[in-house]
């Protein structure tokens, strides 16, 4: 119980700003294993975002109190993921090469289509969760459940892609190279496992939301594809993009279903 406490923590401080126990370090084996934790983390960084809405929404309109929660969920990950989403638009957006999209990525600095991209990224998340809210305005319940769902399933999509492509840098230079090392049925089943319970819990209420599965898990296919035809596999960046595209592929599907299914 203690090293898996030990292997949870690492995984919150390695994903998030929330600050953790001292004595817990980047230890490779444990932030190997800390995989099976991420969709979990969704969970987390769901919930405070949540409180976020509900807070801000008790005395401000629901668009206000959404984007307050997208900004409180940004400053509770450090940006992680939206770095990464950034980091991939500029990288393929500018190389034409392994070589060129990898340097291009590994550059801390942001280019037009990294500003770009997290522009029309933002845009798209805030107008289709303040839409996807107005479904369930009446419940609070579902709110939240929509809210850690869509945290913990686009969790899910980015980390499956390290249990079916390899790791596409050559060198130890990336952030995320602990975690592309190996992986056994412990941390496979500890995502879906996390990833997917609030997604039923939310699909009891209407059972054709499980339908969003789809189009989330199309989306990780063709990107997953994508990242292997143009750099051999993935890199933290990959994950990254992939976690924040499926998020709003989720909440588009969520209207969707609930509008024409």
């Amino acid at each position: 119980m203690k090293k898996e406490l030990h292997i949870f923590f690492t995984c919150l401080m390695f994903y998030t700003r929330i600050p953790c126990p001292k004595n817990i370090n980047h230890d490779p084996d444990y932030l190997n294993k800390a995989t099976r934790y991420f969709p979990f983390i969704g969970w987390i960084v769901g919930s405070i975002s949540f409180l976020a809405f509900y807070f801000f929404s008790l005395f401000l309109s629901t668009e206000t109190a959404v984007i307050f929660a997208i900004i409180i969920s940004v400053l509770t990950t450090g940006a992680f993921h939206e770095d990464g989403f950034a980091d991939v638009c500029d990288g393929f957006g500018g190389g034409w090469t392994k070589e060129k999209i990898l340097m291009i990525m590994k550059d801390s600095a942001i280019g037009a289509y990294g500003a770009i991209g997290l522009v029309l990224l933002f845009l798209s998340k805030f107008k289709l969760l303040s839409e996807s809210i107005s479904i369930f305005t009446n419940n609070i319940l579902l709110v939240f459940l929509l809210f850690i769902s869509a945290h913990s399933l686009s969790r899910l999509a980015a980390i499956s892609i390290i249990f079916t492509h390899e790791y596409s840098r050559d060198d130890a230079s990336s952030k995320s190279k602990p975690i592309a090392k190996n992986h056994g049925w412990k941390e496979v089943f500890g995502s879906f496992f996390f990833g997917l319970i609030p997604l039923l819990a939310l699909s009891y209420f209407n059972y054709k939301i499980l339908l969003a599965l789809i189009p989330v898990f199309i989306t990780r296919y063709f990107l997953a594809r994508y990242f292997q035809k143009w750099i051999g596999g993935y890199t933290g960046d990959c994950l990254g993009a992939t976690q924040q595209v499926c998020e709003v592929i989720y909440y588009l599907s969520i209207l969707f279903i609930w509008k024409f299914i």
